[in-house]
């Protein structure tokens, strides 16, 4: 999406503070979609932020003495940037850490990784589950017809959800909004042309969790389901398939680098 008023400084600060509509808010995230290394330097100043805040609130917990210090010196009315300017690399480093970007500043990071048993998935991946169980309930019954309209522009203006590009050789068979615990999602019924038999029906699923973050593509298995899942941003992704479906966070890291 383009926008005629260019993203400013000032839009970046509401942006990391929430003070942004929401359709200024697409605008933003759009833009940074196409510029990583400033989206990295939000991500940096919305931790700084929180652990700014959660020192001058006096957690215990607070390791760092930089970050403690930091907080006392903006307590005396310091200038934020000044404060910004010491800790911008602390912060970014342990961002980006946590977001798997060290290594790579494009989209090389979002390898799959396999969820551990005593590793709890994302909230989001659950509502992912229960949409996909919902939608095969749905398709099996005479009188709900499947609904193939797709219109990702609508679903974005509609929703603030930005959905992957789909590969040419997927078919969208059904188009389905389902409530979550942050709002409205997405998900899109796909076959896919030249898959094996019993694996060509994918869902994709997408909505916005409530927390600005990036998460890698990460596998879970639960029954004869699987899903890939993963975040940029403000919206989070899961793709699923049942337990024949093959290359399924292949196929999820190719949706996601379509986001950037």
């Amino acid at each position: 999406m383009k926008t005629n008023d260019p993203i400013m400084d000032s839009d970046l600060d509401a942006y990391v503070d929430g003070e942004l509509s929401v359709a200024r808010r697409v605008e933003v995230e759009s833009y940074l979609s196409e510029h990583p290394d400033i989206a990295a330097k939000v991500m940096a100043d919305m931790s700084m932020r929180g652990e700014l805040r959660m020192a001058l609130a006096g957690d215990g917990t607070m390791a760092k003495a930089e970050t403690r210090e930091a907080a006392r010196r903006l307590e005396r009315g310091l200038v934020y940037d000044r404060v910004l300017h010491s800790f911008q690399r602390v912060a970014a480093v342990a961002v980006l850490i946590a977001a798997g970007w060290v290594a790579h500043t494009s989209f090389g990071a979002f390898t799959a990784t396999e969820v551990s048993a005593s590793a709890r998935a994302p909230a989001f991946v659950d509502d992912a589950l229960r949409a996909y169980r919902t939608t095969e309930v749905r398709l099996q019954m005479a009188s709900q017809s499947p609904d193939p309209i797709y219109n990702p522009e609508e679903i974005r203006a509609s929703t603030a959800i930005v959905m992957p590009e789909l590969p040419k050789t997927w078919h969208i068979k059904d188009v389905q909004i389902y409530p979550s615990e942050f709002g409205p999602s997405v998900e899109l019924t796909v076959e896919r042309e030249g898959a094996a038999e019993g694996s060509g029906h994918l869902a994709l699923f997408a909505v916005r969790p409530g927390k600005f973050g990036v998460l890698k593509v990460s596998h879970l298995k639960r029954g004869d389901t699987q899903a890939a899942y993963w975040q940029i941003g403000e919206v989070a992704y899961a793709l699923i398939g049942t337990d024949k479906t093959t290359e399924l966070d292949g196929a999820a890291e190719k949706l996601a680098r379509t986001l950037y």
